[in-house]
């Protein structure tokens, strides 16, 4: 269980359904919660641990049935398994092949097929989804499927009817669970106390609006360079936790706009904010709006809304749609009528300094673009 914290409730009571490995298991089994909450890990970890004979087959990859069959049988029977499968599989031909190969198989202790992100099987075949669910019964062996979704089963069950798994549901960790999980993954050039401070300071900018573990951990590897930033150039110590705060507070709340919405990689992030520093002399003097934190690539959509707006119409080659947020933000203003054929028109509304800062943000040449300039 130590390699599974703040799971314990749920692989206890896998364990138990399990059993013994020759003991005939439940036939099914819907693992449900949100991502990043443990499910895979915790029953890849048992299966390793008990030593147990399983396929895992993500749903994600199989763009075929047949493909969905191979990769059931190649784990649990070997590679030539597969082979016995017709050119295009039927569920009948899964179910004799199965049966042919339980024969030939000398085990008889229970065999696991985890099924993840199984809500695509109900864009699969009918027959499929209700067929897993009682496969012990089909292929008169002792096998058990587990299926892992994001989705409750209310929401899941076929309108046909089927056999009800057994439920089994992971929630959300809670900010104390998260805190002693990402504290495990300390620096091993500073003290564990130390990552647990930081892990602390994360959570409490994060926790709000991110319980993604793989997120937040995402996220403390990014970050835990600009926290130890001090340290690092001889300023504070390793006690000093608020002035460690106050280095990396407008740090984690500009990362909480661009990095946790995945709009830039982890490298653009880094190269952004280095263009940022160094412009950071340019941009003091604009207006209030130069404060306003915008995403990655809406700094690209104003710097178009701009061009657009300035430039000659007969210049203009693009049409633009997703523009009501720049509109909340006073950033464009709505020139049209809405009840126009073509749309509501809009105008930039920025000044031309302050959209030459927000284009050297980006490493955009602005001045190349525009028609007064050329």
């Amino acid at each position: 269980m130590e390699r599974l914290p703040c799971r314990d409730v749920q692989a206890s009571m896998l364990l138990a359904l399990m059993g013994e490995p020759e003991q005939c298991s439940y036939p099914s089994i819907f693992i449900y919660g949100h991502r990043a909450t443990g499910k895979s890990h915790v029953i890849h970890t048992l299966l390793k641990e008990l030593e147990l004979p399983y396929a895992t087959v993500s749903c994600v990859e199989c763009v075929s049935v047949g493909l969905l069959f191979e990769q059931v049988l190649l784990p649990l029977f070997g590679s030539d398994s597969a082979s016995l499968l017709s050119r295009s599989p039927s569920l009948s031909d899964f179910v004799r092949v199965y049966k042919q190969l339980c024969v030939q198989a000398s085990a008889k202790q229970t065999r696991y097929i985890v099924l993840d992100r199984a809500e695509l099987l109900r864009d699969m075949e009918a027959n499929l989804l209700p067929a897993f669910l009682r496969l012990q019964e089909l292929v008169e062996d002792n096998v058990t499927v587990i299926l892992l979704s994001e989705i409750v089963w209310d929401k899941f069950r076929p309108n046909t009817g089927c056999f009800e798994p057994l439920l089994l549901h992971f929630p959300d960790y809670s900010k104390g669970e998260l805190q002693q999980i990402l504290s495990e993954d300390s620096h091993p050039s500073y003290s564990p106390e130390l990552y647990s401070a930081f892990i602390n300071i994360l959570l409490g900018v994060f926790y709000s609006v991110c319980r993604d573990l793989r997120e937040l951990r995402h996220l403390a590897a990014l970050n835990f360079s600009k926290f130890i930033e001090p340290l690092e150039q001889g300023k504070v110590k390793e006690s000093d936790t608020h002035k460690l705060w106050r280095n990396i507070e407008p740090h984690l709340k500009k990362a909480m706009q661009t990095v946790y919405l995945r709009e830039v990689s982890s490298v653009q992030w880094e190269q952004q904010l280095q263009m940022e520093e160094k412009e950071a002399g340019a941009v003091r003097g604009l207006s209030a709006h130069a404060h306003v934190e915008l995403p990655y690539y809406s700094k690209f959509l104003l710097i178009a809304a701009y061009l657009a707006s300035y430039n000659p119409a007969r210049t203009d080659k693009r049409f633009f749609l997703k523009i009501s947020s720049l509109g909340t933000l006073q950033l464009l203003n709505q020139v049209g009528h809405d009840d126009q054929l073509d749309a509501p028109k809009y105008k930039c509304a920025v000044s031309l300094d302050f959209i030459l800062a927000i284009s050297r943000t980006v490493s955009f040449d602005m001045v190349k673009y525009l028609y007064d300039f050329l």
